[in-house]
This record gives C-alpha cells, sequence and structure tokens, in this order.
C-alpha cells in the first residue's frame, strides 16, 4: 500500500546542503572531530517532546544546527527542517573511564528542541558547522509516530554504538589490550558523539551519523521514493516500547543489526506470533547479545554491554578471538526467529544467486536457477536454514574472504508463527541493490555490489506486495 503522506511529503523541496562539505579527523585520535562534534540526550522522540543537543567546539567558536529529515526529495535525499543558531560553543570535557571502560559525557546542554507536531516519523540528521573556521559534523535521532504504519524501519543503533571508538579506541570492540576484541567486561554509552567509522572503508563525510548513511539510507531513499508508508524506530524502541511493533504491518531489521537485546528478541518473536510480517534485509543480524542498561546519571537504556551471542557458539572462532570463551550466556538460537542465523566464517562475499526460480518472490524479475546478483553478499551475511515447518530457501552459495575461507549463505521465506510471512536477505549490502542516494560510499570487500538492480528492486515489491495483499 502507498501512502499519500509519504508522497506528499517527499514532494516537498529537498536540498543537498544536508551533505557535510568540511569535516577532519584528529590523527591523534583516529576516529574524533574535536573541531565540533556533538550527541543527542535521546535515540528516538515523540512529536511534542524533547531532546537535549549537546555540543562541543575545540576551540571554541560559535556554531549553527540545520536540521534535516532524511527521504527522496526529488533525489536530493532530504528536507530541511529547521535552521538553528548561531550559539556560543565552547570545549566540554573529555569523560573518565568508568567501569569496563565506558566513557559518558557530562556535557552541558546547548540546544533544547521541541519536536514540532508537523515533523513526520523519519530519520534526522543535525548538520554541526562551526563558524570559525567552518568543520561540520553530525548528529542523528528518529522521530517517532504514534500512529499506525504499513511499514516499520528499525535503525540499528546499537550496532552504530558497539563499533563506535569515540574518542578514540572505547568500542565495543577493545578492551584495552586488543583493538579487535569479541568478549565480555567492555561497556559503551550512547552519551557520547558518534566517530568516523571504523571498519570497511573510510567515510568522514558521515562523521557523527552511526552507520545509517552507510547501510540503511539506500533502503529508506528507495521506500520514500516508491511511496511506502513507512515509519521509523531504534533498537531502543524495540527493547521498551512492544506496542510500537504490533502499530506497523512490517518489521524491517536492515543492513548490519547485530546486537540485540533479550527483550529486543522476545519482543519481535512476540510481534511475530501477533501476525506482524518481518523483513530482515541484513547480516550477522541479532548475534550479540546486549542488554541495555541506565547511565550512570540513571537515564535509562543508555549503555549497552556483551554478555554472549545468540545460537550456538561455533569452537573455530576461538582462534582468533580466545575471549568469547568467556561468556557466560548463550541463546535462544536467531534463527528460530530469522530463518538464518551467522555462521562461521561470518565474514565474507558472493554473488546472490537465485535457487528457487519458480517461487512468487521471483515474479517479474526474469531469474532463472543459478542466476546471480554481482556481489551483492557481504561482507557478513546469513547461514544454516532453521528447521522450521514451511522454510524455502530462494538463494544460496558460497562466500569467501581474504583468508580463502569458504562459508555459505542461504535467504530463506517461511510462514511467522502468527501467520505473517518473514524474509530473510542474508546480507548486508541488501540496500545496494535497491538505492544509491546522495554521498552513498559503495563497499569493496570480499566483492564489490554493482548498484541499484531492477530485479533487486522487483523481488522487494513482490515481498511487500505479498505481504501487504
Amino acid at each position: 500500500m502507498r501512502s499519500d503522506n509519504i508522497t506528499a511529503e517527499n514532494q516537498r523541496s529537498g536540498t543537498f546542503d544536508w551533505m557535510l562539505t568540511r569535516t577532519g579527523i584528529d590523527p591523534t585520535t583516529r576516529y574524533r572531530c574535536p573541531w565540533i562534534e556533538g550527541f543527542c540526550s535521546r535515540a528516538s522522540v515523540s512529536a511534542g517532546e524533547t531532546i537535549d543537543i549537546k555540543v562541543s567546539c575545540n576551540p571554541a567558536s560559535p556554531f549553527t544546527l540545520d536540521l534535516y529529515r532524511m527521504g527522496y526529495y526529488g533525489g536530493t535525499g532530504a528536507r530541511l527542517m529547521a535552521s538553528l543558531g548561531s550559539f556560543q560553543g565552547c570545549p566540554q570535557p573529555d569523560p573518565p573511564i568508568g567501569p569496563q571502560r565506558v566513557r559518558e559525557c557530562d556535557w552541558e546542554t546547548a540546544i533544547t528542541l521541541t519536536i514540532p507536531d508537523d515533523w513526520r516519523s523519519g530519520v534526522y540528521l543535525g548538520k554541526l558547522t562551526a563558524e570559525r573556521e567552518g568543520w561540520q559534523s553530525y548528529i542523528i535521532f528518529v522521530v517517532r509516530q504514534a500512529r499506525s504504519s504499513d511499514l516499520l524501519f528499525q535503525c540499528s543503533t546499537n550496532t552504530w554504538q558497539a563499533y563506535n571508538r569515540w574518542p578514540d579506541q572505547f568500542s565495543l570492540y577493545d578492551d584495552g589490550n586488543k583493538e579487535w576484541y569479541w568478549g565480555p567486561d567492555v561497556r559503551v554509552s550512547y552519551d557520547r558523539p558518534y566517530g568516523k567509522y571504523c571498519q570497511i572503508f573510510d567515510a568522514p563525510l558521515s562523521t557523527g551519523s552511526g552507520e545509517f548513511l552507510l547501510w540503511e539510507f539506500p533502503l529508506a531513499f528507495w521506500l520514500e521514493r516508491e511511496g511506502y508508508d513507512v515509519a521509523y524506530t531504534t533498537n531502543v524502541d524495540t527493547h521498551g516500547d512492544p506496542a510500537a511493533l504490533l502499530r506497523s504491518r512490517i518489521f524491517l531489521s536492515v543492513g548490519h543489526d547485530e546486537y540485540w537485546s533479550p527483550q529486543m528478541v522476545d519482543n519481535v518473536r512476540q510481534a511475530l506470533e501477533a501476525g506482524v510480517h518481518a523483513a530482515f534485509l541484513c547480516g550477522n543480524s541479532a548475534y550479540g547479545i546486549t542488554p541495555l542498561e541506565p547511565s550512570t546519571a540513571g537515564a535509562p537504556d543508555r549503555t549497552l554491554h556483551r554478555i554472549g551471542i545468540y545460537g550456538p557458539m561455533d569452537p573455530r572462532y576461538f582462534s582468533s578471538f580466545p575471549e568469547m570463551q568467556r561468556f557466560t550466556h548463550n541463546g535462544p538460537d536467531e534463527s528460530l526467529l530469522m530463518g538464518v542465523r551467522s555462521v562461521w566464517p561470518v565474514m565474507g562475499g558472493a554473488d546472490w544467486t537465485c535457487g528457487h526460480a519458480g517461487h512468487w518472490l521471483f515474479e517479474g524479475t526474469g531469474m532463472r536457477d543459478g542466476d546471480g546478483i554481482a556481489g551483492l553478499v557481504g561482507w557478513e551475511s546469513h547461514g544454516a536454514p532453521a528447521d522450521i515447518a514451511g522454510l524455502e530457501v530462494v538463494a544460496t552459495g558460497v562466500t569467501t574472504n581474504s583468508s580463502q575461507q569458504e562459508g555459505s549463505y542461504a535467504s530463506v521465506v517461511f510462514p511467522g508463527p502468527g501467520g505473517g510471512l518473514v524474509f530473510n536477505a542474508a546480507t548486508i549490502w541488501w540496500g545496494d541493490g535497491l538505492a544509491e542516494p546522495p554521498g552513498y560510499v559503495r563497499p569493496n570487500v570480499y566483492a564489490t555490489p554493482q548498484g541499484p538492480d531492477p530485479r533487486v528492486q522487483q523481488i522487494i515489491r513482490n515481498l511487500f506486495k505479498r505481504m501487504l495483499g
């Protein structure tokens, strides 16, 4: 079903001015832009509610904040919602290293923003500009909505924070001794800016936006271009507001959605049992068990730490990550929710190869068994289909990585426990086959996706038509 509201919204005047034009990274930290950086007091907010925006400028400088809603908007990618400032910015203190290496910024509020009633649900980027020298970076938040919608687009905010190394080496992947650590006893906080993305490619023009522009924006851009009735949410909302899942007909897990709290798994499962459909347009998803807990100041759901993995532990990982043997929690198996799961070696690339050409999913694509969509699987994927009644494997193949390790992936469709449908695309890069919005950087590791493909677009149209039929 197409939405007149989304169509009308995207007919408004868009602009390319949302993109950063001058950004830099302090080489001594490798990840932060100290000249101007900021974060929000909440991952998401509803119309009529307030959100505090914390900003640091070093050296001190007046700064402005331009707020944009991300969408299609005639191909520009965003609409300007408000221009605020000038404000006087000053250096804010680097936070101390807390228990489990957590870094929580106790910064003064620079701007308190009340969300206008006419701001529809979406992903909102705030472009911060230090007037003294012109340096720029982003803040990011989601505007939720209370009404029902056809699609609910979940932003993978837990994973954005897990990989966020701000101010230098303080992600979930660093225990103070090892730069790529995969064990317990490390904690990260939402109370800090998003630094430059630390993996796969160098993307300083996305600094402050988490991983949204890298893996999730292509899908949002395409959905809004097509006019689908879509609302937006975050991992934090899926964790704490299960009723919101029941207000939409299709739940979307997107891109690199690796870190889920146990409550997230329970809430999504209950939504599927209630008849909600789900499309997992993602890879390596629901893999790490990360409870959400309060900040030191008591704000709910502001820190996360890793205590185990969902699904069986493959001992082959121990050669690279012996610290995984110290996990104290396991399961449930994520493939019982998604149809497939992360399998060793989780990293690798491949073509997305049709394995069931007669399936309704491929109607109008012209694909035959063995036809592949080049490079669409990567850099992490899903495999090992679960023993679920009615599950069908629609695409499958072999992945390879730079260590010449071979793995396998499988994309599946199956009936959910409440009568809905569940689809799993089995790749982080699925959005690359849908759209190439302004500012998008194409990945190139293990395999290279080839950009928008009419076959990928038709598969999703077929899927949503069946789910919304």
